[in-house]
């Protein structure tokens, strides 16, 4: 297999006396859509905010490609090629949508992508003049999505993208993440807990517990697992 698209090596982070990550590794491949998954408080956000330099390590290192992010500024990082979506959708309320998209660009690479096609693609297209603030969550989203896309990344990182959503919804988002795949390439760093989704899309999982990679794997496989099972529901009997 080659070479990662992104990886971490014993990645830890401690905040004061509280250990939140203990020597977490892992690896996303070109065109590859992992699911990071775990009960809430497992250290998955944390990762996250390593990765593209919101946080800094305490220990280990990160690499997209062959080039050490590990003390990289989140800007620097991005230039790379890693995009990252948040739990919480953060357009610019006041920006239209389009001139969201606009922005985005102007941060990354030169100012040179028209919005309106990733605007059909996102289905926003008709809510290319409307503040990003008079939309709806599930909406702002799909802002938050055109945004990142903007920037054409190697690699997304999709913090809890289906939360709040109904099924319907949900399934909308799981077939544009397949398409912004199919399309461009873009490797899927994918946490959720949306289970039936990640089931059905992700093509490798890593389960964090407790800050520590307890499996990893096939999803079906994974979802079998008695560690799995136990950090989900708790001890049994």
């Amino acid at each position: 297999m080659t070479a990662p698209l992104l990886a971490g090596a014993d990645v830890s982070k401690s905040f004061g006396g509280l250990q939140v990550l203990k020597k977490v590794s892992f690896a996303v491949h070109e065109r590859e859509i992992v699911a990071l998954i775990g009960p809430n408080g497992a250290g998955k956000t944390t990762l996250f905010n390593l990765i593209n330099g919101l946080e800094r390590p305490s220990g280990g290192s990160i690499h997209v490609g062959d080039r050490d992010v590990t003390r990289l500024r989140g800007h620097a990082i991005c230039r790379l090629g890693v995009g990252r979506t948040f739990q919480t959708p953060r357009p610019f309320l006041e920006l239209t949508v389009a001139d969201n998209v606009r922005t985005a660009a102007l941060f990354c690479r030169e100012a040179d992508a028209a919005p309106g096609e990733l605007l059909a693609l996102v289905g926003l297209e008709a809510h290319a003049t409307a503040p990003a603030g008079s939309l709806p969550p599930a909406r702002r989203k799909l802002v938050e999505l055109a945004m990142v896309l903007a920037r054409r990344p190697r690699v997304i990182l999709l913090d809890e993208i289906l939360a709040g959503l109904t099924p319907v919804e949900a399934g909308h988002f799981l077939g544009l993440l397949r398409r912004v795949r199919e399309r461009w390439g873009t490797a899927l760093f994918w946490i959720d807990h949306v289970m039936w989704a990640v089931m059905d899309t992700a093509e490798r999982v890593i389960v964090l517990h407790h800050g520590e990679v307890i499996a990893e794997g096939d999803p079906r496989a994974v979802s079998s697992d008695a560690r799995v099972v136990q950090a989900y529901l708790g001890p049994r009997g």
